[in-house]
């Protein structure tokens, strides 16, 4: 890590603590130099995991994605304050079972699941896109599972 100010390699960390809910560890430091002091962010590298879609194409897993389709869901309900963590539960899902490849089914399975817990509503939403409801006899069926 270069210091910013003087661009020497050595410093130490003065402080550390986990950034709530983004899943990133803030490192206050200070540079053994010029005795100024900056901060750092770390975070886990990005998911090289390719999604496999309904229709056989491939694209790379986007936590972004996951993140402003549950945003839609949750609009104007509560709970849109815990989307960053179940995006991150996901993830470490995905990292866990050390995946290079996952269907978009697994994934919107995952998704409803934890829709479920936080608010039927959303589910009912997120659920409507993702399963393609085409009439109200969907919702019918879906409101009855729950």
């Amino acid at each position: 890590m270069k210091c910013p100010f003087c661009e020497s390699v050595l410093s130490k960390v003065v402080d550390k603590r986990a950034v709530s809910g983004r899943g990133q560890i803030r490192r206050r430091r200070e540079c053994l130099k010029c005795e100024k002091r900056y901060t750092t962010y770390e975070a886990l590298a990005k998911l090289l995991v390719m999604v496999i879609k309904k229709d056989g194409r491939r694209e790379v897993f986007d936590g972004e994605k996951i993140h402003s389709g549950l945003l839609k869901a949750l609009e104007k309900r509560p709970g849109s304050d815990q989307v960053p963590s179940i995006v991150e539960r996901i993830e470490a899902k995905i990292r866990s079972r050390r995946m290079d490849e996952i269907e978009s089914q697994t994934l919107g399975k995952w998704i409803l699941t934890e829709l479920k817990k936080l608010d039927p509503i959303a589910y009912l939403r997120f659920a409507s896109v993702y399963r393609s409801f085409g009439d109200a006899k969907d919702f019918e069926r879906e409101l009855e599972t729950l």
